[in-house]
């Protein structure tokens, strides 16, 4: 390595998906600012990173459901960066088990959702490619879902949240064709991490039944893609092949089927 390629915005670096997404990235020679709610977690990747990689890694912690987070979050990460960002990887997201509108508290934790995996997700895209339309170039990573390509009864909000920036994701993908300017979005199906009990899904026949691949694996499939400038990647053979089934399959069905993988095994 000869320096630094640039920097990368990571968010939901603390653990998980995010954390190997950056790893990824300091191997690849990007100097990084890693973002999450988990302060210590993210001092800890720092210097895990620049012993390994050599590179520049600065903890910017941040409260992605909390009113304004995004803007200010892309404001402090420019500055720790003392220049652009080349690469943003937007990992934050929040997921809920349960039916709609069934409980306050689980109103209170979808309108959480809403705002880390819809609002802060938005903005912080818009404001990375702000900017890489002036610079001329970029790459945006948004870790969207395999649930994003169906309705999910007992996670409906949660789906629809990855629905929304899968498609986003490839809207915008589309209109910056001409450019050098990426977006990919990355589709995994369950993963082995600590998202899934934050959710409280563990029981679910989908855990059960579905072989789940390792963050770091998952991490590594969508790095290539958005360094190959691909628009979206899902991963795991039987993620792609239920993915293509449900645009083929009736919707009730799809509907249905995705409902009984997501209630509690008995």
């Amino acid at each position: 390595m000869t320096g630094p390629r640039g920097w990368a915005l990571v968010t939901g670096a603390s653990s998980g998906i995010g954390l190997e997404l950056a790893r990824c990235a300091g191997a690849e020679g990007y100097n990084l600012v890693l973002s999450g709610r988990d302060e210590a977690a993210l001092a800890d990747l720092a210097r895990h990173i620049e012993a390994a990689s050599g590179v520049t890694a600065r903890p910017c912690p941040a409260d992605l459901s909390k009113p304004g987070a995004a803007g200010d979050l892309w404001t402090r990460a420019c500055a720790l960066a003392e220049g652009p960002i080349h690469v943003l990887v937007n990992n934050a997201g929040l997921g809920r088990y349960g039916d709609f509108a069934s409980d306050t508290d689980g109103d209170a934790r979808e309108d959480e959702l809403i705002t880390v995996n819809i609002v802060a997700a938005t903005e912080l895209m818009r404001l990375a490619i702000h900017a890489m339309r002036h610079r001329g170039a970029g790459r945006v990573l948004n870790v969207a879902s395999a649930a994003g390509f169906m309705p999910g009864p007992n996670m409906s909000v949660y789906h629809a949240s990855k629905a929304y920036l899968l498609h986003l994701s490839e809207a915008v993908a589309e209109e910056l064709k001409s450019t050098s300017i990426t977006v990919t979005a990355l589709c995994p199906g369950a993963t082995r991490t600590a998202f899934f009990e934050r959710a409280e899904t563990e029981t679910t026949w989908l855990m059960k039944l579905t072989p789940m691949p390792s963050a770091e694996t998952v991490a590594k499939a969508g790095w290539r893609a958005c360094m190959a400038g691909r628009r979206v990647v899902v991963t795991g053979a039987d993620n792609k092949l239920f993915t293509f089934l449900t645009r083929l399959a009736p919707r009730r069905l799809v509907t249905m089927l995705t409902g009984w993988f997501l209630r509690r095994a008995g």
